[in-house]
């Protein structure tokens, strides 16, 4: 510090701040007086001197990468699209009463830009269905990861927070027989297996007897 302030007066704070740039990195033990990088390592001698050794952090469990955003449940598209038939509809019957040809022809234009509206937005609603099961499929696999590869309807029901009906039928349409297969336990108890799952320690070992 001493030093800092006097190279700062006579050169009007610019050598302090040269000094200070080109020493800012450096640091001295207040005990010793002697720098950090002439320090020695922990395992040298056995004495503690120096820097403490960095213990290498624990590795933590990947995170399952988040699921994709839904898409868009279309709503916006089949109310527009059924107001539009509505209207349609509307200017036909009026165009008929009236022997007018013009709304007949609006009408039938705007029924048919209703339908295609409607029909866009109710194919947006099955994507974003398809898009929701798939979700919950992958949540599935994660829980049957987790447990072992067995799995009842009242765990996915708890862990995804679903009712058990609708815990049940993701299971009964996940189960193809083969990957995922259902059993009943001597106690009546019906629960379903991943084999992949169950035995994916010993597959990836080597052992596949």
């Amino acid at each position: 510090m001493a030093l800092l302030v006097g190279l700062s007066i006579p050169t009007y704070g610019i050598g302090g701040l040269i000094y200070y740039a080109s020493r800012r990195a450096y640091r001295v033990c207040p005990g010793c007086g002697f720098g950090w990088e002439h320090s020695r390592k922990p395992d040298d001698d056995g004495t503690g001197w120096g820097p403490p050794a960095r213990v290498p952090a624990k590795r933590r469990p990947a995170r399952p990468p988040p699921d994709a955003p839904l898409p868009p449940s279309g709503i916006g598209r089949r109310i527009f699209g059924g107001a539009l038939a509505v209207l349609g509809t509307v200017m036909i019957t009026v165009g008929i009463s009236g022997g007018f040809a013009e709304p007949i022809m609006a009408g039938s234009l705007f029924g048919m830009a209703g339908s295609a509206t409607f029909l866009w937005g109710w194919k947006s609603l099955q994507e974003r269905r398809q898009a929701v099961i798939q979700s919950l499929n992958r949540k599935v696999l994660r829980l049957a990861t987790e447990r072992s590869g067995i799995l009842t309807v009242t765990d996915v029901a708890a862990d995804l927070n679903l009712t058990l009906p609708a815990a049940e039928k993701i299971m009964v349409g996940m189960d193809d027989g083969f990957r995922v297969r259902s059993e009943i336990s001597k106690e009546g108890v019906l629960y379903y297996e991943f084999p992949e799952v169950m035995h994916q320690r010993k597959l990836r070992s080597g052992d596949r007897e």
